[in-house]
């Protein structure tokens, strides 16, 4: 398990992670979708699930092997379950760090039936073992169970039932080649716009009987980091302050007010976020710096900083990762209301008019 997987909703930073947190799985299962037609965003998915869906149902098959990457936090797991749900199949789900052994695998393997889908997440942490049982697995339906050791040691070959396997994983990068080619369709989500995030709010507002205004659902949308299980906590948090020091609708100013209680920002940093560039610009002059002396110096792991707060600020253009080491970006040096000295990263080349 993640390091931050294990954590708590403890409103100091955690709250904006992408992770799941393991006291809010009951909350997220209520929020899924269990339709493709309810699924909000990546269009683009849905259009081409679609097509292998409907195509494996009129053909009388179970449809090719689908594999889900992209950041956490926008839907891998829904959509799995949603493929199930759409085929009409049972879904049996585990993790790549489960199956450590071979024999793990087998044994899942052989209790499933027909048509079947079975879940893996987190498949590039499959023990490699475990991989390979699982080509033969994906390719011919069948798995090789060795029993004894040593010279006496036999294989028996297994035939198992036609299944279809879904894969998620946040590092498409780290999965083997071998394992990637064997399934038939890859999807790869992307980060949902403001305007996705907003319908999404406005549909879990609804199963959770929450008064949400437009203007409400806009604020927390453009905090959420373009991450629907954000965009729900952050509902779930700000819910609570409107209902405990207003008159429990979710408006734009009480919106602003609770998210200013959990430190989370205009732009949708957290505590954690503003420490990691208020050391790198204040502490390091803007770096570069290593990933582990930053981390020593706002009091985290190097996994956490790594792992939960550099990926959001890479992508909204505060920090850049160079051969030596992390660098703040004159956007980080603006947003902590500081001048960035002269040809800081990411500002515009002096002209000749300049000189």
């Amino acid at each position: 398990m993640h390091e931050a997987d294990a954590w708590t909703d403890d409103g100091d930073g955690v709250v904006l992670s992408p992770h799941p947190v393991p006291t809010e799985r009951d909350v997220e299962a209520t929020l899924r979708p269990k339709r493709l037609a309810d699924f909000v965003g990546q269009a683009r998915v849905r259009e081409q699930l679609e097509l292998v869906l409907e195509g494996a149902r009129r053909r009388g098959v179970p449809p090719d092997h689908v594999l889900l990457s992209g950041p956490p936090g926008l839907g891998k797991t829904s959509l799995a379950m949603i493929i199930a749900a759409e085929l009409g199949s049972a879904l049996r789900v585990t993790s790549g760090p489960a199956l450590e052994r071979a024999g793990d695998l087998a044994a899942m393997l052989s209790n499933l039936v027909e048509g079947d889908v079975l879940f893996i997440d987190e498949i590039h942490r499959i023990a490699r073992p475990a991989e390979e049982m699982l080509y033969l697995a994906m390719e011919d339906f069948r798995v090789d169970v060795v029993v004894g050791k040593g010279p006496g040691a036999t294989s028996i070959p297994l035939e198992i039932a036609p299944f279809t396997l879904v894969g998620a994983t946040t590092r498409s990068g780290s999965l083997t080649g071998p394992l990637r080619d064997r399934f038939g369709f890859t999807a790869h989500m992307e980060f949902y716009s403001a305007e996705e995030l907003e319908q999404v709010l406005r549909r879990s507002a609804a199963i959770l009987g929450v008064e949400l205004r437009p203007d409400g659902a806009a604020e927390i949308a453009g905090r959420s980091r373009g991450t629907p299980r954000i965009a729900n906590r952050l509902l779930r948090r700000v819910r609570d302050y409107a209902e405990v020091r207003a008159d429990g609708a979710v408006t734009l100013p009480v919106a602003r007010a609770a998210l200013e209680v959990y430190d989370v920002d205009e732009l949708g940093l957290d505590r954690l976020d503003r420490a990691v560039l208020g050391a790198l610009v204040r502490t390091f002059g803007g770096g570069p710096v290593g990933i582990s002396t930053l981390a020593v110096a706002v009091g985290e792991e190097p996994s956490t900083v790594e792992e939960v707060c550099e990926p959001y600020l890479v992508r909204a253009g505060m920090l850049a990762r160079t051969p030596r080491g992390r660098v703040a970006t004159a956007a980080a040096w603006h947003h902590l209301g500081l001048e960035p000295p002269a040809q800081t990263l990411g500002d515009p080349a002096p002209t000749l008019f300049d000189a």
